[in-house]
């Protein structure tokens, strides 16, 4: 599809899962401000700082669909990713503030971490490079005849990248299990779009590979669980890989130390208005589904749960020193 799919409320999407999709946006929102915002600039952050404000619709309206046994390789701006998979405020914490309790034992302190017992495949720093890996998996689960697929998140830079396209050309040809996903967010750090490509549109590369692939509002959550649920189906049925395209905009620089100064006048004032996490629940309010005093409790809630995680994590150690060459391997 070439033009921008959208989706209003339908009669499969029920109050229930309505709330779950708004407490996983909110929790990443809150969750990383709280990271870059507060302690980040505390100087309790180990390493770097993304977040993905402003694009938490696209995370949360994907991994929703799916299943335990079902892969995810997220990228820096997916935190529901790993909130659904079951990563818990504290573990994340606790990876941030570099401590021992955290997913990677303290060697690590920022998004690039996974967990094998979830199906959560580590980030990798040069995000294009992930979609070759994305193809090992699902060859893998081909090839053991699991109905099983990946989730490959990634932004609109790793488009530009050889390894994109290497990784894109095997899953086709192969058709392998996986639905992609491109968190469009319009900048490759401070190139912009029509700077790193001659399309219009990611989707645009989609027909060179005889993938089918769909353009969606990517700062509305429903329409981003509608088009990954038609992505999920074609994946499941062995018909190949599927590219939605999520069109959204990053609310902050690159990491916590960019300033953005490279976005235009006012770009950020317009996108900010589309706000996913206000446009859900305008939808619930005019369906009745929730009031603004349910909106005010489920922040509140989240924001609690949050507070204890920081205190629980700020009580872990840090990593031994005698371990520092665990799991480091020399060939000889």
């Amino acid at each position: 599809m070439s033009a921008l799919a959208t989706a209003s409320i339908s009669q499969e999407v029920t109050p229930d899962l309505a709330n779950k999709l708004l407490y996983y946006m909110v929790m990443m929102r809150e969750l990383e401000d709280r990271i870059e915002l507060k302690l980040y600039r505390q100087g309790k952050i180990l390493g770097g700082c993304y977040t993905g404000r402003g694009q938490e619709a696209i995370p949360t309206g994907s991994a929703i669909l799916s299943r335990p046994d079902d892969y995810v390789c997220p990228s820096h701006r997916d935190m529901a990713a790993f909130l659904i998979r079951g990563m818990t405020p504290r573990e994340i914490l606790a990876q941030y503030l570099g401590r021992v309790s955290g997913p990677t034992g303290g060697r690590d302190g920022n998004m690039h971490m996974g967990c094998a017992r979830r199906r959560i495949l580590p980030i990798i720093s040069s995000i294009g490079a992930s979609i070759p890996v994305a193809s090992g998996i699902a060859l893998s689960m081909k090839y053991r005849d699991e109905p099983n697929i990946v989730f490959n998140y990634w932004g609109d830079g790793a488009t530009s990248r050889g390894d994109w396209h290497e990784g894109i050309n095997f899953a086709t040809v192969q058709k392998l299990p996986i639905v992609y996903l491109c968190n469009n967010n319009l900048f490759a750090y401070s190139t912009p779009l029509d700077k790193q490509m001659a399309v219009e549109n990611v989707a645009d590369r989609a027909p060179a590979y005889n993938m089918p692939a769909e353009i969606v509002d990517g700062n509305d959550v429903l329409a981003v669980h509608a088009a990954t649920a038609r992505a999920v189906k074609h994946a499941r049925n062995g018909d190949g890989p599927y590219l939605i395209e999520c069109k959204t905009f990053r609310i902050g620089g690159h990491s916590a130390h960019d300033s953005a100064d490279y976005v235009p006048d006012g770009m950020r004032e317009e996108w900010s208005k589309k706000d996913p996490i206000l446009r859900l629940q305008k939808e619930m309010v005019d369906r009745e589904w929730a009031s603004e005093q349910d909106f005010k409790q489920l922040r509140q809630g989240i924001l609690d749960e949050i507070s204890e995680a920081v205190d629980w994590a700020l009580e872990q150690p840090y990593p031994d020193p005698a371990t520092l060459e665990d799991n480091v391997y020399e060939v000889i």
